[in-house]
C-alpha cells in the first residue's frame, strides 16, 4: 500500500512540473517579446487588411518586409490587386509611391514610430510593452493581449492582439468605444531574420519593378472619374454646395459642407507624373486602408481609383479628416 501511494505521490509531482514547465505567465512573455525583438534582424510578411462597419467591409492586402536598423517596405493593393502603393523607409527618409501614376512624395516624418501601425510586428510590440495593465490571457497555441493603441483617431482606442506561442503575430482586431471590431489584420508567412537585399527598400528600384509588372497599363487614363460623397456623419454638418468646374488639367468637383464643423472636398481626375522624382509632401503619412495619404492639422490628400482627393477643415481634427476619407472610399462611418 505504501509502495503504490509513493508511485502516486510521485506522478502526481511529475505531472506538476511538467506542467509548471509549459506555462509562461504575462511577465515571462512580455519578456520574451522584448527580447524577440531587440534581437531580430529582419521579417517578411502578408498581412489582410479587413475595415468594417454596418454590415460593410472593405479588404486590403499588404506584403511587409523589415530590416534593422530602421527599413521598412509596405506594399499595399486593394482586393483585385490594383490601385498599388507602397510606403518606403530608408536611410534618405520615408516615401509614398503610387507606381501606376509614377508619382512618389518624400516626408520629413518620424513615421512609423508616431502612431500605432496595425501591421508592423515592432508596433504592435510597442503596444503591448507600453501598456502598464494589458489584458493577458494564455490559450494553448497563442497569447492574446488587450492593449491601448496610439492611433489617428480616438474612435479606436483599444485592440486585441494575438501571437504564437513563438510570439510572432496571428492578427489584430481593432475596437472602437462600443467594442465593436472596426479593423482586422491577419498576419499568414511570417518568416523570421529572411535574407533581404537592402534594393528591396530602394524607392527608383521599386518605382521602376512597379511599372514595368503593374497589371492595369495606364489605369488612371482609362478610369471613369465620378463624384464621392463621404458618408461619415460628422454631428451638426451638411452638403451645402456641390459645384463641377473645369480647368486646363481637366474636370474636377469642389464639396463644401457647412454647419458646426465645415470643410471642403475637392475631388479632380488624376494624371501620370512626367518625372518620378520624389517630391516634398507635408505632414505624416496615412494609411487609409485602401489609400496612403498625406495628412497634417488641417488638410488631408490622397488619391485612389483614378482620383486625386484634397480635404480640408479648421475645425475638423486630424482624427475626423481621417474618418471622412475613409468613408469617402467605401468605408461608412454613422
Amino acid at each position: 500500500m505504501k509502495r503504490w501511494s509513493a508511485a502516486l505521490l510521485a506522478l502526481v509531482l511529475i505531472i506538476s512540473i511538467l506542467s509548471g514547465c509549459g506555462a509562461k505567465s504575462e511577465k515571462d512573455v512580455v519578456q520574451g517579446l522584448s527580447k524577440k525583438i531587440e534581437d531580430i534582424n529582419s521579417y517578411q510578411t502578408d498581412a489582410t487588411m479587413t475595415f468594417q462597419h454596418n454590415g460593410k467591409k472593405q479588404t486590403y492586402q499588404a506584403n511587409i518586409s523589415f530590416q534593422k536598423p530602421y527599413y521598412y517596405r509596405v506594399a499595399l493593393s486593394d482586393g483585385n490587386k490594383g490601385n498599388n502603393q507602397m510606403i518606403l523607409r530608408n536611410s534618405d527618409g520615408v516615401f509614398v509611391l503610387t507606381p501606376e501614376l509614377n508619382k512618389s512624395y518624400r516626408f520629413e516624418s518620424n513615421w512609423p514610430n508616431n502612431r500605432s501601425q496595425a501591421y508592423l510586428y515592432h508596433s504592435l510590440a510597442k503596444d503591448i510593452l507600453n501598456d502598464p495593465n494589458p489584458g493577458f490571457t494564455a490559450k494553448e497555441n497563442q497569447y492574446i493581449f488587450d492593449t491601448k493603441t496610439n492611433y489617428n483617431t480616438a474612435q479606436l482606442s483599444n485592440q486585441q492582439i494575438a501571437l504564437n506561442k513563438d510570439l510572432t503575430p496571428v492578427n489584430v482586431r481593432i475596437l472602437d468605444k462600443d467594442q465593436n471590431v472596426i479593423v482586422t489584420v491577419v498576419f499568414k508567412n511570417f518568416k523570421v531574420n529572411p535574407s533581404l537585399d537592402k534594393s528591396i527598400f530602394d524607392v527608383n528600384k521599386n518605382m521602376t519593378a512597379a511599372r514595368i509588372g503593374k497589371t492595369q497599363a495606364a489605369s488612371s487614363a482609362a478610369e471613369t472619374f465620378k463624384v464621392q460623397y463621404p458618408t461619415a456623419k460628422i454631428s451638426g454638418t451638411t452638403l451645402s454646395s456641390m459645384t463641377p468646374e473645369t480647368t486646363e488639367a481637366g474636370e474636377k468637383y469642389v464639396l463644401k459642407y457647412g454647419g458646426q464643423k465645415p470643410f471642403t472636398l475637392i475631388e479632380s481626375k488624376s494624371s501620370a507624373a512626367v518625372s518620378s522624382v520624389p517630391m516634398l509632401a507635408s505632414g505624416d503619412p496615412a494609411n487609409l486602408g485602401f489609400s496612403i495619404g498625406s495628412v497634417n492639422n488641417n488638410t488631408l490628400t490622397w488619391s485612389y481609383s483614378g482620383t486625386d482627393y484634397f480635404l480640408a477643415s479648421d475645425k475638423l481634427t486630424q482624427d475626423e479628416l481621417i474618418t471622412v476619407a475613409q468613408s469617402t472610399n467605401g468605408i461608412v462611418v454613422k
